[in-house]
């Protein structure tokens, strides 16, 4: 009523005076009481009282009058819980909201009514105006119950916590969940379930925008309409970090979609895996054509020369989940005849690409206000880290002819150019199409094969169940029988090749030189995988050590991913996959390679 205005409306103008006087004490942007007596008493002092008491008497009444006001405004709106009671105003905690809590899921039901409460008293800035929690008021018992019912509630509670505490603003987000009950809900699961996704959208709040647009879920853009997009985006920038920062937004949004499609697997992994793959490859081509003139600034052109970024991993097999690294190697080439750039301070061709290959890097890598654009591991470039950043084309394909190891033709099956002059690509293609066709002895190929997947399982435990990339019967089983068929094969059989070992697996196949049942065995458990490792790396980042570290609401998810009705179900098709997909790779590598003679193997048997 009319009283109520009158009061608060006094309160607020008198708390800002007091406000006014402490900060002109100390010329500092402070809302704090002094802590000590004289502290107080100087600014009772200042304020006209005759004394401390009096400031701190009248002080007090308006502090509980509003304080009286505020508990009033939330007992009167509806009710918080129809299951429990959750009341969140006053100064010390509700032992019956507690209780509701801890029935709800939340372990740690007193940390979450802390919170809870901070966000009632407008600690934050989205929180601050009397509308926004009134709102929050209202969404609470359903907030309460979708964040209950992730895979990790107090973690979610903490998440969606940060999450208000970086808002800049609550009423129209808070507006937004009331109309879209759906979007609340799929905000709770990013943070109970997705603790990667939580990061970025805590960072971003406006990627929910996005959500709600009809073709959120459709199939990914294709590479042109991706390029039309970040070119447009890149127009927009100033100058050079402002294009780093606007490729950053441009791809983070982009990858947020593809990982809420593999949370809610409204798309299968080879669809995502490609889509972010394109999204990679036309971040990177975008980045290197800006880092290339912002070189040239400098440093002018190398006439006639140019540089490729060649993709292998993940990236190279166009089968990238939304955390994957860039695995990369930079091949340049230049005419015989050329001495070096055209700018103000020249540079030799190959110092020049060396110097350009690094700025790249940083380019891709470096933390701008927008985070990395990707992590980038350059050590399957020929000698890995002992070798040279940027490799000419000629010493390339002489290093592949004579001096790579046998692994690094495995690496380069995956092998893609992603970036730079067209010619020159093409070139490079041709070169690693020739390398992976050469003729081989069959069994010092056979023999490296499996000396070096030997050591691997030594570096790493075969037996964890959930680390479905090195266990027994797990991906890089499989992707070392598509490997090692491809180098062994590939001089008759060219077709067979592909960078990606699913469908090279195939191609195996039909050239008749795997039964369909072997191709079955081999490829369904690879599928199952590649599901499974999407949405562990999407929610939990490292395998988790054991059934125990899976919570309910990731199980859901889990499940829904392999298409199976319970978490046992689940765990006796991945026991079933991954004993086929062992028995295929004993009877493809390891089997026959026991049968040779000791010594035929690589001596190097890894990256260095």
């Amino acid at each position: 009523g009319a009283d109520v205005v009158q009061e608060l409306t006094e309160s607020y103008e008198y708390l800002r005076r007091v406000e006014n006087r402490i900060q002109m004490t100390d010329d500092q942007q402070t809302h704090s009481v002094p802590d000590d007596e004289p502290g107080r008493e100087a600014l009772a002092l200042f304020l006209g009282y005759d004394g401390r008491a009096d400031f701190e008497r009248e002080l007090t009444m308006h502090l509980q009058r509003v304080e009286a006001h505020y508990a009033e405004l939330f007992e009167e709106s509806e009710s918080l819980s129809d299951s429990g009671n959750l009341v969140f105003t006053g100064a010390d905690h509700d032992p019956e909201t507690i209780a509701t809590l801890g029935e709800m899921g939340f372990e740690e039901a007193e940390r979450a009514s802390t919170l809870v409460r901070q966000w009632h008293h407008g600690r934050y800035r989205s929180t601050r105006t009397v509308r926004a929690r009134e709102i929050l008021t209202e969404l609470m018992p359903a907030l309460l119950k979708a964040l209950a019912d992730t895979a990790d509630p107090d973690a979610a509670l903490l998440r969606f916590n940060g999450f208000l505490e970086g808002l800049p603003s609550g009423v129209q987000l808070f507006s937004l969940f009331q109309m879209n009950p759906e979007l609340l809900e799929l905000v709770a699961e990013i943070m109970g379930s997705a603790p990667k996704l939580a990061e970025v959208l805590s960072r971003r709040p406006v990627l929910l925008d996005g959500v709600l647009t009809a073709d959120f879920f459709q199939a990914p853009r294709g590479r042109a309409e991706l390029r039309e997009t970040l070119a447009a985006a890149l127009a927009q920038a100033r100058d050079y970090q402002e294009t780093l920062d606007a490729a950053r937004q441009w791809n983070g949004d982009r990858r947020f979609q593809a990982g809420i499609q593999i949370l809610r697997q409204h798309s299968d992994v080879d669809t995502t895996g490609r889509a972010l793959a394109d999204i990679a490859e036309v971040a990177l081509d975008g980045l290197r054509t800006a880092a290339e003139d912002e070189f040239a600034a400098r440093h002018g052109k190398v006439p006639g020369a140019g540089m490729t970024v060649v993709a292998l991993g993940k990236l190279g097999s166009r089968d990238m989940s939304p955390e994957s690294d860039l695995d990369l190697v930079f091949i340049y080439d230049a005419p015989d005849d050329c001495d070096g750039s055209d700018g103000e301070k020249p540079l030799s061709p190959g110092h020049y690409y060396a110097r350009f290959g690094q700025a790249l890097i940083t380019a891709i890598t470096a933390p701008t206000a927008e985070g990395s654009l990707y992590e980038v591991d350059m050590r399957l470039r020929p000698s890995g880290n002992a070798g040279p950043l940027v490799l000419g084309l000629r010493a390339f394909r002489e290093y592949q002819q004579a001096r790579a190891w046998t692994w690094e033709h495995m690496a380069l099956t995956r092998a893609r150019v992603v970036s730079g002059p067209r010619d020159l690509g093409m070139r490079i293609a041709m070169t690693i199409q020739d390398i992976l066709c050469r003729p081989r002895d069959p069994d010092r190929l056979l023999a490296s094969a499996a000396a070096m997947r030997e050591r691997m399982t030594a570096a790493r435990d075969p037996n964890r169940l959930w680390d479905v990339k090195n266990r027994t019967g797990g991906l890089v089983d499989i992707e070392f029988c598509a490997q090692y068929l491809m180098l062994r094969h590939g001089r008759e059989k060219p077709k067979i090749l592909d960078t990606h070992p699913g469908v090279a697996l195939r191609r195996i196949g039909e050239a008749g030189l795997l039964s369909d049942a072997v191709v079955a065995d081999l490829v369904e458990p690879y599928d199952l995988w590649r599901e499974l490792q999407a949405v562990l790396r999407l929610t939990l980042g490292p395998p988790p050590e054991s059934d125990e570290a899976i919570p309910e609401g990731l199980r859901r998810i889990l499940l829904r991913a392999a298409d199976v009705p319970s978490f046992g179900a689940l765990k006796d098709k991945m026991d079933e996959a991954a004993g086929r997909a062992a028995a295929r790779y004993e009877e493809i590598i390891a089997g026959p390679a026991a049968e040779l003679p000791e010594g035929l193997a690589d001596e190097r048997q890894g990256p260095g």
